[in-house]
């Protein structure tokens, strides 16, 4: 079945990025000039997605706007003739229907907000995106994932490695080479301490999941950090069905974390024509005060 369904988890409350999330999304801090949700769903739709489905909560009335007609903004951009602006803005709007919302009710874990979504996904597989996870590539991810899915029919998570002493950050895998950059997976740990972990293999916020994973996100069992851990569900989904990981083409920077961000709004910002030029200039400057001031 052809893959036209992604879930997007976004009720977290984005605490670390305090006081800048304290009336905002998360999602909406923008790298360069898009919201960090812009780059995934355009990703989504870049691969084939026809429907987005958002997991929200409390506060995301931002997000929600964002991908809605402003007719007050459109007007004001028409009367000034800000034409490519204004086509711009239109373009970011889907069709009715396109995307659509529901509520997990309670910060349960990822698990939990992608169970949320069963009932719009129906039996069938879909994808699963972490906005936070801004990836860098001349082919999306998810197009990459999915031309695999095609062939392996079967759950796909993007993997990548890791250094030995993060293997806390990221659910684990233990997992054998198949072929180039695919590999079957055997076991897999979430957060395990360095000593604990199976691997330096670690999973990203790219998923495709066969709809059985319901039934087991649906037993509610609480795993690392009192949450319902997708990856939990996953180990046990891969009693009955196997799964792969996929050593995705790219680079993947976390803007859960401030450096990462930063480094996703250098990294983004240098592909830019009309700013690059600028900012390499102040980048070495910048790099030539730190040297002396280490000095």
């Amino acid at each position: 079945m052809k893959i036209k369904k992604a879930v997007f988890p976004v009720a977290g409350l984005g605490t670390r990025f305090l006081p800048a999330t304290k009336a905002m999304a998360k999602e909406m801090l923008t790298v360069v000039d898009k919201p960090i949700i812009q780059y995934a769903v355009e990703e989504a739709f870049a691969a084939g997605i026809e429907q987005i489905i958002f997991v929200t909560g409390r506060g995301k009335k931002a997000l929600e706007d964002h991908f809605d007609r402003s007719f007050e903004l459109e007007l004001t951009l028409e009367k000034k003739k800000k034409y490519d602006t204004l086509k711009m803005l239109q373009e970011l709007v889907p069709k009715t229907g396109t995307i659509v919302y529901t509520r997990q009710n309670e910060p349960l874990g990822l698990g939990h907000a992608i169970w949320c979504a069963r009932d719009i996904v129906g039996d069938e597989p879909f994808a699963v995106l972490l906005a936070d996870d801004l990836i860098q590539s001349s082919t999306p991810v998810l197009s990459q994932m999915i031309s695999r899915f095609d062939r392996l029919r079967a759950s796909i998570a993007a993997v990548m490695e890791v250094e030995p002493d993060q293997t806390d950050k990221y659910g684990i895998l233990d997992a054998d080479e198949i072929e180039d950059n695919v590999v079957r997976v055997r076991g897999m740990i979430e957060k395990p301490k360095p000593e604990d972990a199976p691997s330096n293999l670690a999973i990203v916020g790219r998923y495709i999941l066969t709809p059985k994973i319901f039934d087991y996100l649906g037993e509610n069992k609480a795993g690392a950090g009192g949450e319902i851990q997708l990856t939990d569900a996953m180990g046990q989904l891969l009693k009955e069905q196997p799964i792969f990981g996929y050593k995705f083409q790219g680079t993947r920077f976390d803007c859960g974390d401030k450096a990462g961000f930063q480094m996703a709004n250098l990294a983004f910002a240098m592909e830019r024509p009309e700013i690059r030029g600028k900012l390499a200039k102040f980048i070495s400057q910048m790099g030539q005060n730190f040297c002396i001031e280490r000095k």
